[in-house]
This record gives C-alpha cells, sequence and structure tokens, in this order.
C-alpha cells in the first residue's frame, strides 16, 4: 500500500471504532461516558456541514438530556456547531480536484482529531480541547464560485448533476447526468459535478469546484435572434 492509502485505512479504522460506539448507542445498551462522548463527536464530524434535519434533531435531544454534565454538553455542542458548520456551506474532507486527490495536511488534521478522540476524557474533553482547530485543515467551501481575472464574481450559467465514472472511455462520453441548470454561485452537494453552461467564458482550470477563475472566450460570437 503506498503512504496516502494507509493514512485513508487509519483514518477510517479509528472512525469505525467511534461509529460502533454510535450503534450502541442507538441498541440502548448500557453505555460509559466515554462511549456516549466517542458517539457524540462521530455524529458531528460524519454530518459536518450537512444540515441534515433528522442528525440536528438528534443532537438537540442529547443537549437536554446531557444538561447537567458539562463535558459531554460541550462535545454535543461542538457536534452541532460540526454540523451546521458555515451555514452549510463548508465541509471536512481530505480529498479535493473532483476527488483525484488526496491533500496530506487535511487528512493529517483529521486523524490528529480521531486519534484525540480514543480517550477524550483527557483530550478535547479536558484542557486540550484546542485540537479541534486541527479540523480547519480539512475544511473545504461546497459552493462553487467563479470570478473574473481581478477576483470580481461573475455569475454564469452551469450544469450540476451527478458525476459519471468515465475512464478509459473513448470519445467524449458525458460526464454528468440528470443536471439542472444553475447560476453561480451554487451550492454542490457529495457525488456532483459542474460543467460551464456557457461558451462565452472559458474557466482557466478542467474541474469547477471552489473558486474558479473565468477567461473571455475571444472565439465566441454571440447570437442575436
Amino acid at each position: 500500500y503506498s503512504r496516502s492509502q494507509l493514512l485513508v485505512h487509519h483514518m477510517l479504522h479509528a472512525l469505525g471504532c467511534l461509529l460502533t460506539r454510535v450503534s450502541m448507542l442507538q441498541m440502548h445498551l448500557v453505555i460509559t461516558t466515554q462511549a456516549a462522548q466517542s458517539a457524540v463527536v462521530a455524529l458531528g464530524i460524519v454530518g459536518a456541514g450537512t444540515n441534515n434535519a433528522r442528525l440536528a434533531g438528534i443532537l438537540r435531544n442529547l443537549a437536554s438530556y446531557y444538561y447537567k454534565e458539562p463535558s459531554l454538553l460541550f462535545l454535543v455542542r461542538t457536534a452541532q456547531g460540526l454540523t451546521h458548520m458555515g451555514k452549510g456551506l463548508i465541509g471536512l474532507t481530505p480529498y479535493h480536484t473532483d476527488k483525484q486527490l488526496l491533500s496530506g495536511v487535511a487528512l493529517s488534521g483529521l486523524l490528529a482529531v480521531l486519534t484525540a478522540c480514543q480517550d477524550l476524557k483527557d483530550t478535547i474533553g479536558a484542557k486540550h480541547h484546542y485540537l479541534l482547530y486541527c479540523l480547519a485543515t480539512a475544511m473545504k467551501p461546497r459552493m462553487l464560485l467563479t470570478v473574473d481575472n481581478e477576483g470580481q464574481l461573475l455569475s454564469v450559467p452551469v450544469r450540476v448533476g451527478q458525476a459519471v465514472d468515465v475512464v478509459a472511455q473513448a470519445g467524449r462520453p458525458k460526464t454528468i447526468t440528470g443536471f439542472q441548470t444553475h447560476t453561480t454561485p451554487v451550492l454542490m452537494s457529495a457525488g456532483e459535478r459542474a460543467e460551464l453552461g456557457t461558451e462565452k467564458y472559458l474557466p482557466l482550470t478542467p474541474i469547477l469546484e471552489g473558486t474558479v477563475i473565468l477567461k473571455p472566450n475571444p472565439d465566441y460570437v454571440e447570437v442575436t435572434e
């Protein structure tokens, strides 16, 4: 295995341990404080930036249930903040460039928090709550912004749909399916891909995500009816 694959494996293993404790909570078994803490943090990390209504309801119920336990209440509030991170405009992911590249810095930030969650009582739940700042390395905007060469916002039509794997396919196959046309800025969900919906501008990058710089197409001729 490559180094990045091993890091991803360790991250998934650590997150799997936390999610196991979530399933224990759902089965209403006798749960220790440490298991409850890990489950709450796992809910926050998995649902980071999703604004998921069901998850938000679960965390509100946990906040009212643990109102007399300061350490657990702090973690519940942290999970709520992660769920509504950036009002749903920011997510946590180590991948970028249409999930083709892995950021080692972002992955190390996630791993640092997940490793600390193995002993929440003496780390994040105690005096080392600043370790949560490591998550900032994995924060990534979920919206697509288009700007010109001077950084001014441009509103252009884009097609957003489910991404299609076109690796090793001949010709120019469609890269998205079931698309809808929106005007930037636009919010993109997980598994979605965007294409420019006009020939008036040319993107300086082949992958449309985050902030994309557009330049005028010198060969564009506007058709008037």
